[in-house]
C-alpha cells in the first residue's frame, strides 16, 4: 500500500538499521525536521547523485525511511541530527504538498523469499569475512573498540555489513535496491574476500613491529 512521506534527497545511501548523522541548514529541511518532530519523526532519504536534479529522480528508485533518533539545535535554526534507517521504499513520484520541502508517494520494498540452504551458508561466510577484516583493521589502528554486533537474520545482516564496507555510491544503491538477500550477500562476499589477505598480513606486520618481532612489548629503542 502506498503512502506519502516527506522526502530528503541526498548524495548518500541510507541502509536499514544504519545510523547516519545529518546537518540541517536549508530552510526547507528545517521545516521538514520541525514537522517530523511534531509527528512520527520519520522522513524518506533517497539517493540523489551530485549533478542530478530532484525532478530527475527515477520512478522506482529505492530509498530508506529515516527515523530521527536525536537532535542537537545549534541556536541559529540549524540542527545536527542522528537518524536510523528503518524500511525501504520505492519512489512513485512527487506528491502535492503545501510545504517548502518535497513529499513523495512511496510503496514498501520487500525481499523475495530466500532459500535457507543457500542463504544461510552465505550469511555465515559474510559474517566470518567481515569479522576477520574488522579485527585486522582494528589491530592496525591500535583500536580496541569492539566490533559491531551483527544481526542473525541474513537479510538484515547484509544491510548491517554493507554500511561498513567502502563502496562506490552506485554499488551502495545497487545493494539497497536488491530484493534478494542472497544477491546482496554474494556481492558483499565478492567485495570482502580480496581484502582479507592484505588486511591480515598488514595486521601481522603491525603486531611484529610493535613487539620488535619477539612478542616482548612495544618498541622502546633501536633494534
Amino acid at each position: 500500500m502506498s503512502r506519502v512521506i516527506p522526502l530528503f534527497p541526498l548524495p548518500l545511501v541510507l541502509f536499514p538499521r544504519a545510523v547516519q548523522p545529518l546537518h540541517i541548514f536549508e530552510q526547507r529541511y528545517r521545516e521538514l525536521l520541525s514537522d517530523c518532530l511534531a509527528g512520527d519523526k520519520e522522513f524518506g532519504v533517497i539517493c540523489r547523485p551530485s549533478g542530478v536534479n530532484e525532478e530527475d529522480l527515477e520512478v522506482g528508485s529505492v530509498g530508506c525511511v529515516a527515523h530521527v533518533e536525536s537532535t542537537q539545535p545549534l541556536g541559529d535554526g540549524r540542527s545536527n541530527i542522528m537518524v536510523m534507517g528503518t524500511d525501504r521504499f520505492a519512489f512513485l513520484g512527487f506528491a502535492a504538498a503545501d510545504t517548502l520541502y518535497r513529499s513523495a508517494r512511496v510503496e514498501p520494498v520487500t525481499d523475495v523469499p530466500a532459500t535457507p540452504d543457500v542463504v544461510e551458508p552465505l550469511a555465515r561466510e559474510v559474517r566470518d569475512v567481515f569479522l576477520r577484516a574488522g579485527r585486522a583493521a582494528r589491530t592496525m589502528q591500535d583500536d580496541g573498540t569492539p566490533l559491531p554486533e551483527l544481526p542473525d537474520d541474513p537479510s538484515q545482516l547484509s544491510f548491517a555489513v554493507a554500511q561498513y564496507v567502502d563502496l562506490e555510491l552506485a554499488e551502495r544503491q545497487r545493494l539497497l535496491s536488491s530484493r534478494s538477500a542472497e544477491e546482496r550477500l554474494r556481492m558483499l562476499a565478492t567485495t570482502l574476500a580480496p581484502l582479507i589477505s592484505n588486511l591480515e598480513r598488514g595486521a601481522d606486520v603491525h603486531e611484529r613491529a610493535r613487539t620488535n618481532g619477539h612478542g616482548h612489548g612495544p618498541l622502546t629503542g633501536d633494534a
